[in-house]
């Protein structure tokens, strides 16, 4: 049994020398992993608890989650690997933690400002790893969970107990869990006596900590390789939108920690509410600033995702994908929904308050370049204001290393994806 483990992890080393590390590999295979993936009944970590690698919870999962290298299920770069002027590598749809590592500072009328890493996302504790407590906001904005108890665990089931079961429930027991249930393909769908997890081990229906408890799991689908530049090609989750047999809907989701912001009636923006025409019309037809000749049929972007109106999980998985097919261009109908993550992504990312794209400034590019310190395009006394202490090739790999031509040679932000008001 030792001779045949120590040989799949050298196979495994050799598929990701030979550039085929960006494909999700079975670990938790949808719900519980081997104990001593995470556990070690001996020698625990010095100073942690529950005989965890790792000194804490989130710092257990990074033990296997961060590395220097862009590489399937990677959601954090190696401090070691970063410093001035070099990004987080990881090209995830939920982003990369690293982006909470890069602090930028920029000088404006004589005084220096300072935009601190940690507006780049959700502030994970993971001491072994130098993620600290988030030191703006002591609370969930929009709600109460605390800061300082904000883990991995906080959104992750780590047992991966909650389950999809054939006839579309989701459950915590019952038929043994099989395989992912995130990934498209027949392999991850449930049969009569068998079950999927759900996706990405997401907290459901009676998980509970730190004072708030989650009511169910919302439903998507993603390709098996998600991690990748988007330079030629961009990586699609299909959401979707299910409020039956265990779940609930993205916006409800985050609600969960994020309430006040989120729950009915009370919306910072709308969330969990169907585009309508106007708006689906906008974005099928916008192409960038100045250019409103796109189609519904090649309209999608992942800079701002929606969720399509279903929980079909069969429907979902031809949505989901990363080669550029045709399929996977497609843009919304009217009945299509905004939701959390069309603005957000759900790690970190490298604009403030974890957002897909810059709202900072009115343009993303400036005469056909990206912001940057380097931009020769930005001289004016207020350009240390709008690019923020990033270089050009900073801002590109925010937006997962999208050429500059992609955009208008002015381009606005892409709010306007939705509103079209440029």
């Amino acid at each position: 049994m030792k001779a045949a483990k120590i040989t799949l992890i050298v196979l495994s080393a050799a598929l990701f020398a030979v550039g085929m590390g960006t494909t999700a590999y079975a670990f938790h295979s949808g719900g519980v992993a081997e104990c001593e993936g995470c556990h070690s009944m001996h020698s625990p970590k010095a100073g942690g608890s529950f005989l965890l690698v790792g000194g804490d919870q989130s710092s257990t999962c990074l033990t296997c989650h961060d590395g220097p290298t862009l590489s399937s299920y990677h959601i954090s770069t190696t401090a070691s690997a970063m410093g001035d002027g070099v990004s987080p590598v990881n090209r995830t749809p939920g982003g990369d933690f690293g982006w909470l590592r890069k602090t930028y500072t920029y000088t404006y009328q004589g005084t220096t400002n300072t935009e601190d890493g940690a507006i780049h996302g959700h502030n994970i504790i993971a001491g072994d790893f130098g993620y600290v407590v988030d030191p703006i906001n002591a609370a969930a904005p929009g709600g109460t969970f605390p800061s300082a108890q904000l883990a991995c665990n906080s959104c992750h089931d780590p047992h991966g107990q909650y389950r999809r079961l054939q006839s579309g429930t989701i459950a915590k027991t019952g038929a043994p869990i099989k395989a992912s249930g995130s990934y498209n393909g027949t392999s991850n769908e449930p049969t009569a006596t068998e079950a999927v997890g759900v996706y990405r081990l997401l907290a459901g229906a009676g998980y509970t900590k730190d004072g708030i408890t989650f009511n169910g799991v919302p439903a998507a689908k993603a390709p098996s390789s998600y991690n990748q530049t988007e330079a030629d090609n961009q990586v699609r989750v299909a959401y979707g939108v299910a409020t039956a047999s265990g779940h609930v809907t993205w916006g409800q989701w985050c609600a969960t920690c994020h309430g006040a912001m989120h729950s009915s009636g009370n919306y910072v923006h709308p969330v969990d509410e169907s585009l309508g025409s106007t708006i689906a019309a906008n974005y099928n037809s916008y192409v960038k600033s100045g250019d409103l000749t796109g189609t519904s049929a090649t309209a999608f972007s992942s800079l701002a995702p929606f969720a399509t109106n279903s929980g079909d999980y069969t429907a979902l998985a031809a949505l989901a994908g990363n080669n550029g097919s045709s399929a996977l261009k497609a843009g919304p109908g009217s009945t299509d929904q905004v939701m959390c993550l069309s603005c957000h992504r759900a790690h970190a990312s490298g604009v403030a308050e974890m957002l897909r794209y810059d709202n900072g400034y009115e343009f993303m590019t400036v005469a056909s370049n990206y912001l940057g310190s380097d931009n020769p395009a930005m001289t004016s006394s207020r350009a240390p204001l709008q690019h923020r202490g990033r270089t050009m090739a900073e801002w590109k790999t925010a937006y997962y290393d999208r050429p500059v031509t992609q955009f208008a040679t002015y381009q606005r932000v892409f709010c306007n994806k939705c509103h079209a008001k440029d």
